[in-house]
């Protein structure tokens, strides 16, 4: 059984950039405008970091990127990259550090530069040196055969799905209008999102997450040392994560209506968390709503929901700003868009903000557990971290 890293790493201060179509900032400027307000958080000198984490996909090579932007010194940095969690699979590396003792304050920061490249997404996944035969299937079209799976193995009628998914889209626009860093904070109403531009039947416009500009960082150390930086620090209170092994290509029973990295890696956080009941212990997730579906899906993956009831709950209004447990209260993808290497750690941002009770208009009322999720990959094959957070007992 491995050990839980259960209140063994408190943050100590947090930064995030703005976050959409950055044309005037490379990823160094990205990196410390959100670097520099997690240390002015935390009340720290740069010089006081011992070692860092770099997540980026697209924006550089090794750590040297982060050494040179943030001049950390001859320091130890470590680049990590994995997909759609690489911002989360590096704040994960980085409090293992801190809990096994070798360092007492690190940063771990995500970035992602986007906008130049043209890029719309993440393609295909065949690795280099692979025989592996592959369609480069684009991501819409990949969610768009989720959506329409989910209607015939639920048997819901393809306008009711539609009218679902365009509730999350109003709803998670709705929390994003909030929001003065996130790229899109405009409300929409559900007829916008119903008569939409198609992207990948059923799946239109509003149904996607767009390409961003945008970095996050998060400054850890033990609790014990973090009692001296401040009173409101916030505890990681348990972090999965799991990597599929392409079981949708290979199994013929894959079903395609829950994707089990989410399971899995929610179940390993819940246990070092020690949530039971997930709905009711949790107030509120920052969830990969890459697509509207995805959001769906991962509602039921992770608890909040009965298999095949999430329409019914996200109908009840269970998920919004102030229902049982927010989903997306941040914006979500949706508004925040999706700058691969920041993502992860810019979630973690909203849900620090709230546990410390700092989150503006968007504020919950005394929340005790926060909820991050990350999903990158594909229907079939995904690799999915999730965290969780809170205040000390």
């Amino acid at each position: 059984m491995s050990a839980s890293i259960k209140d063994k790493v408190a943050i100590i201060g947090m930064g995030c950039s703005k976050f959409g179509e950055r044309w005037e900032s490379d990823a160094s400027d990205l990196m410390v405008e959100a670097a520099y307000e997690a240390y002015e958080d935390a009340g720290i000198d740069p010089k006081d970091i011992e070692a860092a984490w770099l997540g980026t996909v697209q924006s550089g090579m090794t750590g040297q990127p982060a050494a040179a932007a943030l001049k950390l010194d001859y320091v130890p940095i470590t680049r990590v990259e994995n997909a759609c969690c690489t911002a989360t699979d590096a704040f994960r590396n980085a409090c293992y550090a801190v809990a096994a003792g070798i360092h007492d304050i690190v940063l771990a920061i995500g970035v992602e530069k986007l906008k130049d490249t043209g890029w719309t997404g993440l393609g295909g996944f065949g690795a280099p040196g692979s025989s592996m035969v592959d369609v480069n299937t684009p991501p819409p079209v990949q969610f768009a055969l989720a959506a329409t799976r989910y209607a015939h193995h639920y048997n819901v009628p393809m306008d009711e799905l539609k009218k679902t998914l365009a509730r999350i889209a109003v709803k998670n626009h709705k929390n994003g209008a909030l929001n003065p860093k996130a790229h899109f904070q405009k409300e929409i109403s559900l007829e916008q999102a119903l008569k939409a531009p198609m992207v990948a039947w059923p799946l239109g416009l509003f149904d996607c997450c767009g390409v961003s500009d945008g970095s996050a960082a998060a400054i850890l150390t033990t609790p014990e040392l973090a009692r001296k930086f401040r009173d409101d620090y916030v505890l990681v209170k348990g972090i999965g994560m799991a990597v599929g092994g392409q079981q949708g290509m290979l199994q013929d029973d894959y079903d395609f209506v829950h994707f089990e990295e989410n399971v899995r890696a929610s179940q390993m956080a819940y246990r070092e968390a020690d949530v039971k009941v997930p709905l009711e212990e949790i107030d509120m997730a920052m969830v990969h709503d890459c697509f509207t579906i995805t959001e769906l899906v991962i509602t039921e993956d992770l608890g909040f929901a009965p298999r095949g009831k999430g329409p019914e709950y996200h109908e009840a209004g269970t998920f919004d700003k102030d229902g049982e447990l927010a989903i997306n209260i941040d914006g979500g993808l949706k508004c925040f868009g999706h700058p691969i290497g920041a993502s992860g750690i810019r979630m973690i941002y909203e849900v620090y903000k709230q546990l410390q009770g700092k989150a503006g208009a968007r504020q919950r009322k005394n929340p005790r557990l926060g909820l991050t999720h990350n999903l990158g990959g594909r229907p079939g094959s995904f690799t999915c971290t999730v965290a969780i957070f809170g205040k000390e007992d």
